[in-house]
């Protein structure tokens, strides 16, 4: 129901996000508001929300590397809130998974008509999709990406946290390299450290989990110089 969808809004500014908050409260929704794209980023993770609105222009994480990093997660709606009207800005973030933009001012008749769009086109999708959540493929693994459980010729493999998160950013997006910076900043949220070898040795513990260690890779490739991504063949 849209009157139980949870909405994120990531917002510096107080008295904007006040407003948007008061109001999407008043037409139902259950509201949690942000301030700083870490802080937003954080909430993200530790929810699961119908909707996101987000800022481009924020302390600490911008709006632009926040979309990027929820869309890597999730198909959930994204809209953005900015003062920005340059159409550069606008196909930046639409070309990074933004679903709509809206600019600053505008007014809450037609912020209230663009969420339940998106809403309702997304419960659309989640119920097409919700069977849709076990991926099978080639040589017996199989990811159930709803109930975070990740199987091989049918026998639960325990991954540990960072694995299991490593493995469903790669699956999640398949044939996409991932450099390892990249894969660290979204997995440990932290800035990368030059030098830094934390993913190449989860990878190998990976790998060895998967059976995935001989010269052609099954799952999990290395593209050489820049990084890893999943080539595992779906079923069906």
């Amino acid at each position: 129901m849209v009157e139980q969808s949870k909405i994120l809004i990531v917002e510096d500014d107080y008295e904007i996000a006040r407003i948007m908050r008061d109001h999407l409260n008043r037409e139902g929704f259950q509201v949690t508001w942000a301030s700083t794209g870490v802080e937003g980023w954080e909430d993200f993770k530790a929810d699961n929300y119908s909707l996101v609105l987000v800022d481009l222009m924020m302390p600490e994480m911008d709006g632009f590397t926040l979309c990027e990093r929820i869309r890597l997660e999730s198909d959930v709606p994204l809209l953005i809130v900015s003062a920005k009207n340059e159409d550069e800005s606008k196909i930046l973030g639409l070309d990074l998974g933004a679903d709509d933009y809206l600019t600053k001012p505008f007014s809450l008749k037609e912020l209230t008509a663009r969420v339940h769009s998106h809403l309702r086109r997304y419960q659309r999708y989640t119920k097409k999709h919700y069977n849709e959540q076990i991926f099978h493929y080639k040589h017996g693994l199989s990811i159930d990406f709803l109930n975070e459980a990740v199987f091989l010729d049918e026998e639960l493999l325990l991954l540990t946290a960072k694995e299991q998160d490593i493995l469903f950013l790669l699956a999640k997006n398949p044939f996409i390299t991932f450099e390892k910076e990249k894969i660290y900043e979204h997995v440990w949220q932290l800035m990368n450290v030059d030098g830094n070898n934390t993913v190449t040795v989860h990878i190998k513990s990976l790998r060895a989990k998967l059976k995935d260690t001989g010269r052609q890779a099954k799952f999990v490739q290395t593209v050489w110089g820049v990084g890893y991504r999943f080539i595992g063949e779906q079923l069906g």
